[in-house]
């Protein structure tokens, strides 16, 4: 997804693109190109509106996309690509 001076509504893509299967948060951070204090804020959001889940595994806590959030990112990829 785009990089460079991002609004809300991108960063929150960037995490969802990046959340493709289960994955911690330190990949998501570094995948996202966010810092720990950005994750704390968006991931709660996220999981809030349905779009992630939070999974409590051997691995320890790991995110994982929803099938909203699948849908949410499909939709925001086909406007992105009309501009």
């Amino acid at each position: 997804m785009a990089r460079g001076r991002r609004g809300r509504v991108e960063i929150m893509m960037d995490i969802l693109d990046e959340v493709s299967s289960s994955v911690n948060k330190t990949k998501i951070v570094y995948g996202a190109n966010l810092n720990f204090s950005m994750a704390e804020r968006y991931l709660p959001l996220l999981i809030k509106r349905g779009f992630l889940e939070k999974v409590n595994s051997g691995n320890g806590v790991m995110y994982k996309i929803t099938g909203s959030g699948k849908q949410i990112l499909k939709d925001y990829r086909r406007v992105s690509a009309l501009f």
